[in-house]
């Protein structure tokens, strides 16, 4: 599938600005979208497991993405280093342009599978998986983390986790600048309930210079990015760039010093448009993939109309994409340009 012929297809991976990999957010129609909105941020699939990938029908369920997503990354979930290393070389022959592992995510049912932020309690078995992954793959492999999980000490706990895989080859890792409460917090609250620290991300980089060090968690604007990126060597942004999509359309000249995309918010809209009809076609419903712009006027006069409308239309039998253009029709672009 093709948005434009401009949109990038480089495989120069740069990590200086990337959207977090977001269950059920980052998918390939969000990150279809992001791509008429920034052509230099780095984008994550959702955490795609093992298992899913080895026993799952058809792969391209879970491995599928459009040429326009590059730079991309895949984030993989799981424990075991024999299997991190077979998904890991499919990944490359899929042409993705990294694999992550998830060694962050604090959800009950990833737990149960050793999965995610508990890895942190066993560096060793991340170390073993990062040796098997970079022997099975020339693309870089890199780590996604928290400071710490449950009553660990952020300095000394997080310190033996980071020599420990950085040893085994990891040259990159991705740091949420909070502690993961596995005991007594739900997934939901351990986005926000513990306490940011930033300031211990910023050591991190201090006492390894040699490493990447990426900083995530809490990040909500450019001017916070820039501010981060005196500290550390990347800004990863999460629920930010997909509730306020926008976000991204300056990243490109405030980031990267390149030309941005789009100009304005409708541009983006009409961007999307030849990928949003190439999706009907092949079945795909409207609101799977317009449930991912709903915040694209946020804060704009009609924004609210252009969302209600998607929200009691895109669902329905037979929505095409009159239902589309009726909904961006409803935000009126002259007005819009006067009050920008």
């Amino acid at each position: 599938m093709t948005l434009d012929s401009s949109v990038s297809d480089s495989r120069n991976l740069d990590r200086t600005f990337s959207v977090a990999p977001m269950m059920e957010w980052t998918t390939r129609d969000y990150r279809a979208f992001a791509r008429c909105l920034t052509r230099e941020t780095l984008l994550y699939t959702e955490m795609v497991t093992t298992g899913a990938i080895l026993h799952g029908s058809p792969r391209k369920r879970f491995l599928g993405f459009s040429e326009v997503e590059h730079p991309l990354a895949l984030q993989l979930g799981g424990s075991d280093a024999g299997e991190l290393a077979e998904c890991a070389a499919i990944a490359q022959e899929w042409g993705y342009d990294e694999v992550n592992l998830n060694v962050g995510c604090p959800s009950d049912r990833v737990q149960n599978n050793l999965i995610g932020a508990c890895l942190m309690e066993y560096p060793e078995k991340v170390a073993a998986a990062v040796t098997a992954m970079r022997a099975a793959v020339s693309i870089p492999v890199t780590v996604k983390c928290r400071i710490g999980i449950d009553d660990q000490d952020e300095d000394a706990d997080l310190e033996r986790f980071i020599d420990l895989v950085a040893a085994a080859g990891c040259d990159t890792f991705i740091v949420h600048a909070r502690k993961a409460w596995l005991q007594g917090l739900s997934p939901k609250a351990n986005r926000d309930v513990p306490p940011l620290n930033y300031g211990r991300v910023y050591r991190l980089k201090a006492q390894h210079p040699e490493l990447h060090i990426g900083i995530n968690g809490g990040i909500k604007t450019l001017p916070a990015t820039l501010d981060h990126l005196e500290q550390v060597d990347s800004v990863m942004v999460g629920r930010e760039a997909y509730q306020n999509p926008w976000l991204l359309a300056d990243v490109d000249r405030a980031i990267y010093g390149q030309p941005n995309p789009v100009a304005t918010r409708h541009d983006a809209a009409r961007a999307f448009r030849p990928y949003l009809i190439e999706r009907l076609a092949e079945g795909a419903k409207l609101n799977h993939v317009t449930r991912h712009l709903l915040g694209l006027f946020q804060g704009c006069p009609g924004g609210r109309q252009f969302r209600r409308h998607l929200s009691e239309n895109a669902h329905r039998e037979g929505a095409g994409i009159a239902v589309f253009d009726d909904a961006v029709g409803r935000v009126d672009e002259t007005r819009l340009r006067q009050s920008a």
